[in-house]
């Protein structure tokens, strides 16, 4: 869909000048991150062991570097950009494991050799999350409309990433999930009824409505 710019949003010189400025704060920080992330995958790539992790890794970043590339785009020229957003699709859906086993307490590392696969999931985990909550934000304060549909597409996509490396972290005992008893789980469960019938909503004041 091609989005139609204004006159009076291009300056003299042509340049795009249809962003608010929180837009431009909160979407330079979303590519800040978004370069900071993509150099932080590779710089785990050499660390990896397993290669279950490495083609998560492998996909994820360059997953990200396509999004990061049409993000900058359509922020600079405020116009669709060349390449569709997309769709991260897992490769295997598993199901949660439940419960809390015993493990190694955990503690920093001493030296670079003591990196392992466990940590450099739980790195990869941290950085998307926080990615997700940064476009979500940055989303709600973008005026230019291509941009702000682009920030949002990208919302639904890291938060499956973030499944995806959970799913690996769950699997290997690295993200352990506990749970409430059954009987306290039904009472948690059963806290809240579906509002019934119809709301009976009080006057607006009409002093205040002009």
């Amino acid at each position: 869909m091609q989005q139609q710019i204004p006159s009076n949003n291009r300056s003299q010189n042509g340049l795009n000048m249809n962003h608010g400025g929180h837009e431009l704060l909160d979407v330079h920080q979303v590519l800040s991150c978004a370069v900071n992330t993509l150099d932080q995958f590779m710089i785990f790539r050499q660390f990896v062991q397993d290669q279950e992790l490495l083609d998560i890794l492998d996909r994820q970043y360059n997953f990200m570097l396509s999004q990061y590339n049409l993000t900058a785009e359509c922020f600079k020229t405020g116009q669709e950009p060349n390449q569709k957003t997309a769709t991260y699709m897992i490769k295997q859906v598993t199901q949660p494991v439940y419960g809390i086993k015993q493990t190694q307490p955990t503690k920093p590392n001493q030296s670079l050799a003591d990196v392992k696969d466990a940590g450099i999931c739980d790195y990869m985990q941290g950085l998307v999350k926080s990615h997700a909550s940064l476009l979500t934000m940055s989303a709600a304060e973008v005026t230019n409309p291509v941009v702000r549909r682009v920030l949002a597409s990208q919302i639904q996509q890291f938060i499956e990433m973030s499944y995806e490396i959970f799913m690996y972290q769950n699997k290997h005992g690295y993200y352990q999930v506990p749970q409430f008893d059954t009987a306290d789980m039904q009472k948690m469960l059963n806290m809240y009824a579906p509002a019934a019938g119809t709301p009976q909503m009080p006057e607006p004041n009409k002093a205040a409505l002009h």
